[in-house]
């Protein structure tokens, strides 16, 4: 297959990335009384408060490595909710808060989340400054098309602020928790998303592949005071 071949099908494949994250899941509803108290207060069962972990407002704690909430398509979220909860997605802490939570409950968290201030977004960039040494922006914004590896930001927006319900915001999480959650689709222990797209993408991603593109989104939230450092390993995500 010729590079315009190569080309042509991950284009088709980004466009249908696209598709799949306007259609694939419902519209939720405005937050609700239900979901603000599990965030502040967890519930009657003992499921601890979002607020202990993800922070007061849903923006994430770097150093400990747990994730930013706020502003994250609340599809997304009670998708990730489902399969934390059935063992898709593996995690020691998250697996049984989800496991804890029922259905409504679940639903209630990722609208209350989904309602709250969107992620940062990072600058475009990759004109003619862009140099191929700059291997985490080069993936991010160009991908490796050699390798048949699509940009980031084919499915993920310009800004990596995220798009539809299926492709989360990258930008406003920390390095340590990107990477992280590239090693779990790399391992099996995260569903790749629509069309398996992540498992294939991070299967051709190194180490280093995974920090530098880890970096390049990870600043985005440095100016936050909950990321101002960097986690050595992602503990949990909603």
């Amino acid at each position: 297959m010729n590079r315009c071949s190569r080309m042509l099908s991950i284009s088709l494949a980004g466009a249908a990335c696209l598709i799949v994250a306007g259609t694939a899941l419902p519209a939720f509803a405005q937050p609700n009384a239900l979901g603000s108290t599990i965030a502040a207060k967890g519930t009657a069962a003992g499921v601890l408060a979002c607020v202990t972990c993800h922070g007061a407002k849903g923006e994430g704690n770097a150093a400990a490595g747990f994730p930013r909430l706020a502003g994250l398509a609340a599809a997304y979220l009670a998708g990730q909710l489902e399969n934390l909860a059935d063992g898709k997605r593996q995690n020691p802490v998250m697996g049984p808060i989800a496991k804890q939570l029922t259905p409504a409950e679940r639903k209630a968290v990722a609208a209350y989340y989904g309602s709250l201030g969107a992620a940062p977004g990072l600058a475009s960039g990759g004109g003619e400054a862009l140099k191929r040494s700059d291997n985490g922006a080069w993936l991010a914004l160009r991908g490796r098309w050699d390798d048949n590896l699509p940009a980031c930001v084919q499915c993920h927006g310009a800004s990596g602020a995220g798009v539809g319900s299926a492709f989360p915001a990258l930008a406003g999480q920390s390095s340590a928790y990107i990477a992280a959650q590239m090693h779990a689709f790399k391992n099996g222990t995260r569903p790749g998303g629509p069309l398996n797209l992540m498992k294939v993408v991070a299967s051709k991603l190194s180490d280093t592949d995974m920090s530098a593109v880890a970096d390049h989104f990870g600043h985005a939230g440095a100016a936050s005071p909950a990321n101002t450092a960097a986690g050595s390993a992602a503990k949990g995500a909603k």
